[in-house]
Parts: structure tokens; sequence; C-alpha cells
């Protein structure tokens, strides 16, 4: 879709998608510290730095629970370290089962002698 396109499309009404980016740590910490410092609300400062402004609510919000403001989530480290426990849990589940197999797969071979 061309900028063209996108203009007939939000004076429809429709919404455009746009891609999906990825904005460093450091970045992410700038923008909730101009929030906090300038007294601007999430969306004024969402729209001169043109992000999205449910982004960077969830920006705001994960840096209120890594500084310990809030509590009703998890921090930055609990999460990483959640989803390195999940994958530690899978991998350990497919070495079990891979196990498994061999365990019936050598008990069959000496049952047959």
């Amino acid at each position: 879709m061309d900028t063209q396109d996108e203009g007939s499309a939000l004076e429809m009404g429709v919404q455009v998608s746009r891609p999906r980016r990825f904005f460093p740590p450091e970045y992410k910490a700038e923008v909730v510290e101009l929030i906090r410092s300038t007294g601007k609300t999430v969306g004024q400062v969402a729209k001169e730095l043109d992000l999205t402004e449910t982004a960077v609510r969830q920006w705001v919000r994960q840096a209120d629970l890594d500084t310990g403001r809030r509590t009703d989530g998890l921090t930055t480290a609990e999460r990483d370290e959640l989803r390195r426990l999940r994958r530690e849990n899978r991998e350990l589940r497919e070495e079990r089962e891979i196990l498994r197999k061999a365990a019936v797969f050598f008990a069959r071979e000496t049952d047959h002698r």
C-alpha cells in the first residue's frame, strides 16, 4: 500500500498496520525518562516520536515494575528467568522422551536374544 492508499484508508476509517519495529532497552529508558521529566503525557510523547501509545504505555509499566513502583507483574529479570526456565524445561522433556524411546528400543533388542 503506497502513501496515497494509506491516506484513503485512513479517511475511510480503516486502520493500516505498520511493520513491527525493534527498540533497544536504552531507547525505551530514554522515552520513559522523557515522560517523567517533562510532565508530558504518554500520548503526547508517543505522537512526537511516532510511536504507538500502547507500546510506550507498556514501556512505562515495565520500567515501573523494574524499579519497584509497581508490584502487579514480572520484572524484566523475572521475565528473562521465566523464559530461560521454560526453554530448559522444554529441552529436558525432549531429552526424557528420547531416553524413553531408547530404553524401549534396547529392551526389545535384549528380549529378542
